[in-house]
């Protein structure tokens, strides 16, 4: 979780730079950060540690589309807020999992199969955060083909998987 959202960070303040550019600094930082988070975890052991770290990597990525959708391109408002919507639904799904586990299992005995599996909330939490995760992608290659004068469009697979097209720069 900490590797793949540091390199979302990096992707998302580096989608408005030149082609074939790299910003060692910023690069050399998020590995950085990620070798002291997993070498500190490893020896602390302690998940609120790891999911603080990782809610701090989060928060940057919400600010940095937010900075964009509201100032750069307001027109993917749909796109990024959804994407973070449906992750924030997961983050909470599986903070009421943590919270009460116990009397979700007791719940789950209690009741059909089919309901049970619907109070899975940590499975949610995987799903949710997952498609988030997808759309928040989508929601970046679109930032950034937009910025590199391609024409990115969103098209629907099956008239409901959203995907990526886009069109190679025009030739004047």
């Amino acid at each position: 979780m900490i590797y793949s959202c540091c390199i979302f960070v990096y992707c998302m303040f580096e989608c408005f730079k030149i082609k074939n550019s790299v910003n060692y600094h910023l690069l050399f930082t998020l590995v950085l950060f990620s070798l002291i988070v997993t070498t500190v975890y490893l020896k602390v052991k302690e998940p609120i540690f790891h999911q603080v770290m990782y809610g701090m990597l989060v928060f940057t990525l919400v600010l940095r589309s937010i900075y964009i959708v509201t100032w750069v391109y307001p027109w993917l408002r749909g796109l990024g807020y959804t994407s973070l919507g449906i992750f924030l639904l997961g983050f909470l799904f599986w903070n009421i999992d943590n919270i009460f586990c116990d009397s979700l299992r007791d719940f789950r005995k209690k009741v059909p199969p089919i309901i049970g599996i619907t109070t899975q909330f940590h499975a949610w939490w995987h799903i949710l955060t997952g498609l988030g995760s997808y759309l928040h992608i989508l929601f970046s290659l679109y930032t950034r083909t937009l910025y590199l004068r391609y024409r990115p469009k969103v098209k629907f697979l099956f008239g409901i998987w959203p995907v990526i097209l886009f069109e190679p720069l025009r030739k004047h």
